[in-house]
């Protein structure tokens, strides 16, 4: 109930922040320039990212953003490039901000009941950005002071947890809803039929939109609570019913409602990154009650068994899913990691062998199958496996630490105090950083390339 109402919280805190930023740029211009639109958009990205409020998987990501240039493929062309994000959020919401960036929370993403309903809601939020239907709310929405603007964006970026920061944000929230800050009934008229034409013409289902749409209305139905995607996007009814007229007389073929593919796995991920694990065992618990061979079902069970400890059934449950997916990376690298902490290391270097050969850029994967052939003795392996990782984005502070470790206990101690300094700069701690990045440039060659690498980070920690 506590996660719940948090996530509540922030998705309250993100609109009001996505809409402040919009008042801000429309108090001072009369209207927006593509420009400035760009930069706007670019500025409220930043300040999603520095917060945290975007999720960092690779997969589920690439995911939205494969459906994301389909439809864009399809689209009308634009001075925009687009970029796609999901929210770490269980409200059921979407919007897109000048500059082309478009928002999907994991809760709108999970509620989805195929890919074409996802590709729908992009689709929409792909029109209003093409039709610029945010600068024309902001060349209207002058109501504000400039001063009261920035009250509202101070309270906003300070996070909101003084008591201060909490009455401003409150205050946000009220001038928001007094200025009415809505797409109008004709801007998402406007959505619907360019957002319908671009789903028909990259190939999926247009009346998929329509569904989801009558989705999002039981959900409201039946959980007492409305979705946030309707507090931006009004005229429900309406729209179901321009919809339906689209259908019934222009988009009459019906498409495919999977193009990309694997949106259950998508699902179950952004489930494992954000729900409760007892929240997870029964949501799993309950999808194998009437389908118990859902492969994707039975990973979920297994890496939430596994977090909650309990190793047998959880090792039964990934066995399981191995026999109905044998080739699928993400379930034997999971086993592998399971093997691995309970100390069984042969049987984890296989997994994880395996699943690097499913797909050999894993990170995951070869964190773990180093830290197996440390375990098992093999410092020259598990020095190949991190020599690997290095040649990637290195951004993973485990990554980072294992890389330092496993260079230490190979008495390669310059590349260790590299990898400790790395490793505290990501933590946040520079004086440990520094010490590290001080010790490492006195055990390279004044000129090599490492050393200035190091003498980069030094100067960087030290500004």
């Amino acid at each position: 109930m506590q996660r719940g109402h948090q996530l509540k919280k922030a998705a309250k805190f993100l609109l009001t922040l996505a809409l402040s930023v919009f008042l801000m740029e429309g108090a001072a211009l009369a209207s927006l320039t593509l420009e400035e639109e760009k930069k706007l958009g670019r500025e409220f990205y930043e300040k999603l990212e520095k917060g945290n409020a975007l999720l960092q998987n690779e997969r589920a990501n690439a995911f939205v953003g494969l459906i994301g240039e389909r439809i864009l493929a399809h689209s009308e062309k634009v001075p925009f490039e687009f970029k796609f994000s999901i929210i770490r959020s269980s409200a059921i919401n979407a919007f897109a901000t000048p500059g082309g960036y478009v928002y999907l929370n994991q809760g709108l993403i999970n509620l989805a009941e195929n890919e074409s309903e996802l590709a729908g809601v992009i689709a929409h939020e792909i029109a209003h950005v093409n039709g610029r239907h945010i600068a024309e709310i902001i060349s209207r929405s002058q109501k504000l002071s400039i001063s009261a603007l920035a009250a509202i964006l101070a309270g906003a970026f300070l996070g909101g947890s003084s008591e201060v920061s909490a009455a401003v944000t409150s205050f946000s929230i009220a001038a928001v809803t007094t200025l009415s800050l809505k797409y109008s009934r004709e801007q998402e008229e406007a959505a619907d039929r360019m957002g319908m034409s671009y789903l028909a013409a990259a190939g999926y289902d247009g009346k998929s939109m329509l569904d989801f749409l009558r989705i999002m209305r039981r959900y409201e139905y039946y959980s007492n609570a409305i979705p946030s995607y309707f507090l931006t996007h009004p005229g429900t009814d309406e729209r179901i019913r321009y919809l339906d007229a689209l259908l019934q007389t222009t988009y009459t073929r019906e498409g495919k409602r999977s193009i990309i593919g694997n949106l259950k796995r998508i699902q179950t991920i952004l489930l494992l990154d954000g729900k409760a694990n007892d929240a997870n065992l029964r949501h799993f618990q309950k999808i194998l009650d009437t389908a118990p061979d859902n492969a994707d079902a039975l990973y979920g069970l297994a890496v939430t068994q596994d977090r909650l400890g309990m190793i047998s059934e959880s090792l039964a449950a990934f066995q399981k899913a191995i026999r109905l997916a044998p080739n699928d990376p993400e379930i034997i690298r999971d086993q592998g990691i399971a093997f691995f902490k309970l100390g069984r290391l042969e049987e984890a270097a296989a997994s994880l062998r395996r699943a690097g050969q499913l797909a050999e850029n894993d990170q995951g994967a070869l964190l773990y199958l180093g830290r197996t052939y440390e375990g098992l003795g093999d410092l020259p392996g598990a020095l190949a496996v991190y020599k690997k990782i290095e040649k990637m984005r290195l951004d993973d502070e485990d990554i980072l630490y294992n890389l330092a470790m496993a260079y230490g206990k190979a008495n390669y101690p310059g590349d260790s105090h590299y990898y400790f300094g790395l490793y505290f700069k990501k933590k946040g701690k520079p004086e440990s950083a520094l010490f590290h990045f001080n010790k490492a440039v006195t055990l390279f060659p004044a000129n090599s390339a490492r050393s200035r690498e190091i003498a980069k980070e030094i100067e960087s920690l030290k500004r």
